[in-house]
């Protein structure tokens, strides 16, 4: 399991920053912050534009109204399709900021092509670019993530990728306004058009040239120049990792979720909200304000990890405001066209545009730790290239979400119950991945433990190694112990736990989904104790982290007990398949007394609100100790003091 923390020649890259917008002021993260929120701008200015002007002012046989929308969307993800294998291939082989500053050359010589096309009226020229931008996209996709995690350590990454995603959908929403605004300008605004678009991707071009180096992660890869079997190769690729594919396959079902919202925008506003163009407008305006305040939130509630329990809370919000959009729009009362100030006027269309904000708000929270999970997670030589295979899957899930979405108003769904049967489905799905990869789900019950059960601090986080193995050493004071440590930890652990709190209802199902190790005494069942310490050693060779409560059980009394010699154990059978590891001590405090501790006689879990709600509990890590020095007296003595501090 591997990680790139950010390079520390470059400015401001070991500051410890208050906020994910901080990191604006850092020149490894505010000139290619900027670039792509040009380039974002410039796509969707320039589409919306055309579009405009191909439904409302340019009569062309060939291309009526009501197809000019889909063509032009298909030509633009049709080289996603085509050449994200190829653009994923690049960004591992070159310098990432080289390939940025050609694709930049690339956008000013399109759109230089595409104001030709306005000043002429040439509809052809017009949708050559639209392909076109749609390829300047591919080469930048697998560029843009994989740029993040070359220059942003673990801390800083859910942050980054939460501006980014805010950063995509306003800027999506500013060129839509300013390509409708402009095109529509009397006598001379298709010329506005291609001027605006020139000056664009002079500007991003402009601001790209601050963008840091950013070396090659696999300079010697030798591209394969046929996409197909690239993308068959990319997909195979991506699939060797089972936490990071099916993370591709949620994030591409999110882009599924959104087109079908996004692209009913328009006949939602006019044939069930009964408004006019300018309450699409805002419809789309309250969706992207939800998606960036979502992005951004992660941050916040992830303390500033990358916190995967994120996902179901998304997913469940996402369900939940799809199916009440569902309700709050069928009870609409009939009535005629209306503008935009008669339709804030009227109480039940904020009910719609709450549900539409929160439901994009969740989709923020479902997709931000995601990406972020792809970028740690991913093998930093072929990340690029994973990232390419996201976006050929996003590219592929769109468009089913098309075919679906026409498939189900064809059959005479509405487009109220086209929004139910996509939230229900997304419920389904959810489920699905979530049960194929139980981290989420686990992390999603730590985070909660961690912040609605217990107000929970932990000092020295930084302490837990971000990538090889490792092994936590930790007392152990209740039944949740396990749980806290999963959530402060910004990567799976596994636990060595004592074979009888598996019996323990809910609790032991948890730990068995967490695939923690049971062990047994070696007297009581020798069998248990030898297969623990070898799942122990498998953990450790694959670098993982592993913890262990070297008490032996949880304490009866509060106090730590003495340490028994499992750790030292462990030790041994790692040195001998010669694996690096180190060992960190840490300590759970104020915990005993608390709901899920042993107290009045021994007994656990009575009286739920003894010590009241949100009790103050901590976690505190020590600095790693090398194996070859530890000893359990020397472990209990660094707990102890942790304890104490």
């Amino acid at each position: 399991m591997t990680t790139a923390v950010a390079d520390p020649a470059l400015p401001g890259a070991a500051e410890v920053h208050p906020n994910q917008f901080a990191l604006l002021r850092q020149r490894r993260f505010a000139p290619f912050f900027w670039t792509q929120f040009a380039g974002a701008a410039n796509d969707n200015l320039f589409k919306f534009a055309f579009t405009v002007l191909v439904t409302y002012q340019l009569q062309v046989a060939w291309l009526p109204p009501a197809l000019a929308g889909l063509a032009i969307g298909a030509l633009f993800i049709l080289p996603f399709l085509l050449f994200s294998a190829t653009s994923g291939q690049l960004a591992d082989k070159y310098d990432k900021r080289s390939l940025i500053l050609f694709v930049k050359w690339l956008e000013i010589g399109i759109m230089a092509i595409a104001a030709w096309g306005f000043f002429r009226a040439d509809v052809v020229a017009l949708l050559a670019c639209t392909f076109l931008m749609g390829l300047h996209s591919t080469l930048f996709g697998p560029v843009k993530f994989a740029y993040l995690p070359q220059h942003l350590n673990e801390r800083e990454l859910t942050g980054g990728n939460g501006m980014v995603e805010m950063g995509t959908f306003v800027a999506i929403l500013l060129g839509q306004v300013a390509g409708g605004l402009l095109v529509d300008v009397p006598a001379i605004g298709p010329q506005a058009v291609g001027i605006a678009c020139i000056a664009l991707a002079l500007i991003g071009r402009l601001v790209a040239q601050a963008i840091p180096s950013s070396p090659a992660s696999a300079p010697d890869l030798r591209i394969n120049w046929n996409p197909f079997s690239e993308t068959w190769r990319n997909l195979k690729l991506a699939h060797g990792n089972v936490v990071v594919f099916r993370s591709l396959l949620g994030i591409s079902w999110m882009w599924f979720f959104g087109a079908v919202f996004l692209s009913q925008f328009p006949s939602f506003a006019k044939e069930v909200l009964h408004g006019n163009a300018q309450v699409a407008s805002l419809l789309l305006v309250v969706f992207s304000v939800g998606i960036g305040i979502g992005s951004l939130l992660c941050e916040i509630l992830s303390r500033r990890h990358v916190e995967i329990g994120l996902v179901p809370l998304g997913a469940i919000g996402m369900t939940v405001f799809a199916v009440d959009l569902y309700f709050a729009s069928r009870s609409l009362p009939p009535a005629g066209e209306m503008g935009l100030g008669a339709f804030v006027g009227v109480a039940a269309h904020w009910r719609v545009m709450a549900d539409l904000a929160l439901l994009s708000l969740f989709a923020g929270l479902y997709s931000v730790p995601m990406y972020a999970l792809i970028q740690l997670r991913a093998t930093p030589t072929h990340r690029a290239r994973i990232i390419a295979a996201n976006n050929i899957l996003n590219a592929l899930f769109m468009i089913a979400s098309a075919v679906i979405a026409g498939a189900l108003l064809k059959a005479g769904f509405t487009i109220a119950q086209i929004f139910l049967f996509t939230g229900l489905a997304n419920a389904v799905v959810a489920a699905y991945i979530f049960l194929l990869v139980p981290e989420y789900f686990l992390r999603c019950v730590a985070w909660l433990l961690s912040r609605v059960v217990y107000r929970f601090d932990v000092r020295g986080d930084d302490h837990i190694p971000v990538q090889g193995p490792a092994v936590l050493v930790c007392n152990h004071v209740s039944f949740v112990d396990a749980v806290l440590l999963m959530a402060a930890s910004p990567r799976p652990i596994y636990f060595m736990m004592d074979h009888r709190i598996f019996q323990v209802p809910v609790l032991g199902w948890l730990f068995k989904l967490a695939r923690a190790i049971p062990v047994a005494p070696q007297k009581e069942d020798p069998a248990v104790y030898e297969a623990a310490f070898e799942r122990a050693a498998q953990v450790l060779r694959e670098g993982d982290l592993l913890a262990i409560f070297p008490e032996g059980g949880i304490t009866r009394d509060g106090e730590l007990q003495p340490f028994k010699g499992g750790v030292m154990k462990i030790l041994e059978r790692a040195a001998a398949d010669r694996v690096p590891v180190s060992v960190v001590p840490m300590a759970l405090t104020n915990l005993w007394g608390s709901f899920f501790s042993r107290i009045e006689r021994g007994t656990a879990m009575v009286k739920p609100f003894r010590r009241g709600l949100f009790n103050r509990v901590g976690l505190h890590v020590g600095a790693p100790v090398a194996a070859g020095q530890v000893q359990p007296e020397l472990l209990q003595q660094r707990v102890a003091a942790l304890i104490a501090s």
